[in-house]
């Protein structure tokens, strides 16, 4: 990925080179520089660096911190005039101005050999609309600093922020690369009602079914996720204490995206789970039946974040 030596770097931009991006309200621009790459995703996973990174051909640290939520990247160039090590500085300002406690920091030969390489190929060129701008990052990479750095909001959710920087080398620009992850909050109330097994067998016997929460699976995919084990436990509960019990297992999906889609989507998710029942807790598989019904029996409106969000469910129907 290294560029061809002798180069003259690009001026700095006069304005901004994404159309659409921001500053992230946590944390402004060093004074002066110009966003120059920009991507954000509503909730995904993601490893952020933790740790050195050695010199052993693999180009990863020696400890990643693992993270669910939203997630931005951010990438800025700054005049060739400033350093790394005053960037730098008013971050770690800034975050701890924040209450942030650090996690992970880094400098230089503190970082490992091969860090602004993993970094260069963590960083990519996908984000920069100008890949001219992404250059400061290859030439800088063997003159960088790291920091991480983990805060609290008032609701108790997280929110991390890792923060990369290199120095203005060969009539490059200096370059700030950001990433931040906002984790949800756990929805500890909503989750702990629709998991108790109690909960579930009062509502299969007054309405003939009940909707369950707690099962979680990333956008677009039918993989249950590890944080629906507290559902599954319950339900199985439910299933262990009514051996004579049947149920449909219903999967639902907001109305985003096509209805053919949707259908598969919620048969696949709908199977996975009784896969989940079978495998995991052994429940007999005659006992259940996967069926996807996309947004077809939506219990609010399609029309807003919330009511979307209570359609994305799994019911159990009683056979």
């Amino acid at each position: 990925m290294l560029a061809a030596a002798g180069i003259a770097g690009a001026a700095m931009p006069a304005q901004d080179t994404v159309k659409g991006g921001k500053d992230h309200p946590l944390l402004s621009r060093f004074e002066g520089a110009k966003l120059v790459g920009y991507d954000t995703k509503a909730y995904t996973d993601v490893k952020l660096v933790m740790g050195q990174v050695v010199d052993n051909g693999a180009r990863t640290p020696d400890k990643w911190l693992p993270l669910e939520g939203r997630y931005t990247r951010l990438a800025y160039n700054y005049s060739p005039q400033r350093g790394s090590i005053e960037v730098m500085r008013n971050y770690e300002a800034a975050l701890k101005q924040a209450g942030m406690t650090v996690l992970y920091a880094c400098g230089k030969e503190t970082c490992g050999a091969e860090f602004g390489d993993m970094m260069l190929q963590r960083i990519g060129t996908a984000i920069f609309p100008d890949t001219t701008y992404w250059s400061p990052f290859n030439y800088g990479r063997k003159n960088e600093r790291y920091v991480l750095a983990q805060g609290k909001r008032p609701d108790g959710s997280s929110v991390y922020a890792a923060v990369y920087v290199v120095d203005a080398v060969e009539q490059q620009n200096g370059g700030v690369y950001v990433e931040l992850v906002e984790s949800e909050k756990l929805e500890s109330g909503k989750v702990t009602a629709n998991l108790s097994a109690e909960t579930m067998a009062k509502g299969i016997a007054t309405d003939g079914k009940v909707a369950v929460y707690g099962v979680y699976f990333d956008t677009g995919k039918s993989d249950v996720k590890p944080q629906s084990t507290a559902a599954l436990d319950e339900m199985a509960k439910l299933l262990k204490n009514q051996p004579a019990l049947k149920v449909y297992i219903v999967g639902h999906t907001d109305s985003q995206g096509n209805l053919p889609a949707n259908l598969d989507l919620s048969q696949r998710r709908a199977e996975a789970v009784v896969k989940a029942l079978e495998a995991q807790y052994k429940v007999d598989p005659k006992r259940l039946f996967a069926k996807g019904v996309a947004s077809l029996a939506p219990v609010a409106t399609n029309d807003s974040d919330a009511g979307r969000e209570k359609n994305r469910r799994v019911e159990l129907v009683k056979q």
